[in-house]
């Protein structure tokens, strides 16, 4: 059963993150003319609450980023949709809090990627960004919008991390997250991978920060859950025979992608997995996805033979969508997760 999905409004960012497995320039004409109209996201809005959709997670890139931004959130919001939006909080006015406390969402997400200029602009890679960015929070917190706060633990900021978590707690409370694990791009732009690449923690630190409380080891996002439809969630990659997914992708939330792509789940490019909502219905496409994802096995040997057996399989998060990201096939371990899993291990 439908109960979640997140709108991608656009790829499109007015920073430029080292870390970002999507984000495309602010001026980028092609990613702008493909980014789906109000009439359009009112319609998928519309399929989702019929389908038992009730709540929706507006992002982007940089939702306000979109000159329609208050209709699209309006017509979200028509739906009968508890909507929470993402956002970097730099490009937040008066105007838009104003806008926000007439019709408020659950609650605002808002990324602090450092908490002083130099390392703020260090992953934002623009100029200005850490001013804009406490003015835009400030401005939220000041009209009493119930803001959620989220850090990603870099290189470039994790001399920083303990300072952020406090400062979460302190204008969050409880609401807010810290999380090490960066994703591959889905557009395979190597000299961006790199970056990313470069941007990882290494195993042990990674273990430390979940150890330490700053990330609750648990499911990535709602979708990795286990649905029990599907069996039992196999501990790592081949550990239920050749079938690849237990998860709940697509079976309990989905995502709508910048071009008016439907996915599974925030993770999963694989092109066999995705549904172009301008040629079909959601409705069909979830069941299109759903009927591919029961269905899909792993024709290589080692899939099962070497990960199923693996002693450390009870501490993996592999997954077919990060195994795509990172090799371009949906059944091959990822040398990275093993080694967080080991790290896991040890760490006992």
């Amino acid at each position: 059963m439908i109960d979640s999905f997140e709108l991608e409004v656009t790829a499109r960012c007015n920073l430029d993150c080292r870390h970002c497995a999507i984000v495309l320039p602010e001026a980028d004409r092609a990613a702008k003319k493909s980014e789906p109209g109000v009439g359009e996201i009112d319609r998928l809005a519309a399929e989702a609450a019929a389908l038992g959709a009730g709540r929706c997670r507006i992002t982007g890139g940089e939702p306000f980023l979109r000159k329609d931004f208050r209709e699209l959130y309006q017509a979200v919001l028509s739906k009968g949709l508890r909507v929470s939006l993402a956002t970097n909080a730099t490009l937040v006015t008066d105007d838009d809090v104003r806008f926000l406390r007439k019709f408020p969402p659950q609650d605002i997400e808002v990324t602090v990627f450092g908490l002083t200029r130099e390392t703020y602009e260090r992953v934002t890679r623009r100029p200005g960004s850490f001013a804009a960015f406490k003015s835009g929070l400030d401005r939220l917190l000041a009209g009493g919008i119930n803001v959620r706060l989220k850090a990603m633990a870099l290189r470039s900021n994790k001399h920083e991390l303990a300072a952020i978590r406090d400062f979460c707690r302190t204008w969050a409370k409880e609401a807010y997250g810290i999380d090490p694990h960066l994703y591959l791009r889905f557009d395979r732009n190597e000299s961006r991978n790199a970056l990313i690449r470069a941007e990882r923690l290494s195993p042990r630190e990674i273990v430390r920060l979940e150890r330490s409380g700053l990330d609750p080891v648990g499911p990535l996002s709602e979708a990795c859950a286990e649905d029990p439809s599907r069996g039992p969630a196999p501990a790592g990659p081949g550990a239920e025979g050749r079938r690849l997914f237990r998860c709940g992708a697509g079976s309990r939330s989905f995502v709508i992608g910048p071009t008016g792509l439907l996915r599974p789940c925030p993770t999963l490019h694989h092109p066999d997995l995705l549904h172009d909502l301008r040629k079909g219905s959601l409705g069909e496409g979830l069941s299109r996805i759903a009927r591919d994802i029961s269905t899909r096995v792993s024709g290589r040997r080692e899939f099962p033979d070497e990960c199923g057996p693996c002693p450390v399989a009870d501490f993996c998060r592999w997954c077919p969508g990060r195994a795509f990201l990172e090799s371009g096939e949906l059944d091959l371990a990822v040398e990275d997760i093993c080694r967080v899993a080991e790290a896991r291990a040890d760490g006992l």
